[in-house]
């Protein structure tokens, strides 16, 4: 319910800032309402403490970002077509927002185990996407059959996380999104029938 009030979403878009400019364990409740613009009291409202501001900020943003994922995706046709496509969205999403790249990137990997279980819930729905592709690939006959679906998961995954985390620690220096069709050639000749 609290989730569709405008201020919660002012609060989510202040903190992926505030969190981004002066990191996690630096950023006080205090500087996240100021630039939500409500007053420190409101935070509490909606959220219990800073550990749970990050939580629903990686749960509302990460939410988007799978949603929009899903949706391109599904509108490809063959399983390449659609690693090429989670891999262009997946760069392009974090691109266009400087700030949750960092957050994403950087902040959300120095919590605590606690935090980083919570965050890996959110993600699970992300890995079924890619699953779910490597799935297709196998099906179709584009991808070898004698794949560990697990391990192609966290190959996957690393290289997209890797590729961006070194983006945003080279103060994005570079296009990111233009490294999309190398990332998707070299993953594709892995996991292809020769």
């Amino acid at each position: 319910m609290k989730k569709n009030k405008p201020k919660y979403k002012q609060i989510i878009d202040a903190a992926v800032e505030v969190i981004a400019e002066n990191g996690y364990h630096s950023s006080q409740v205090s500087k996240i309402a100021k630039k939500a613009g409500v007053a420190d009291g409101t935070i509490y409202l909606y959220f219990k403490n800073k550990e749970d501001i990050l939580v629903s900020l990686f749960q509302e943003k990460m939410g988007m970002f799978i949603e929009k994922i899903e949706q391109e995706t599904t509108s490809r046709q063959s399983a390449d077509e659609k690693l090429l496509r989670l891999i262009e969205v997946h760069f392009d999403q974090l691109t266009a927002d400087h700030h949750l790249a960092i957050v994403t990137q950087l902040e959300l990997r120095q919590s605590n185990k606690d935090l980083r279980q919570k965050i890996n819930a959110v993600l699970k729905r992300y890995l079924e996407v890619i699953d779910s592709i490597v799935g297709e690939g196998i099906d179709e006959g584009i991808f070898r059959k004698d794949l560990d679906k697990r391990l192609v998961r966290q190959m996957i995954f690393g290289t997209l996380d890797e590729t961006v985390t070194n983006w945003v620690m080279k103060d994005q220096r570079y296009d990111l999104v233009k490294q999309a069709g190398e990332v998707q050639k070299l993953l594709v000749s892995g996991l292809s029938v020769r």
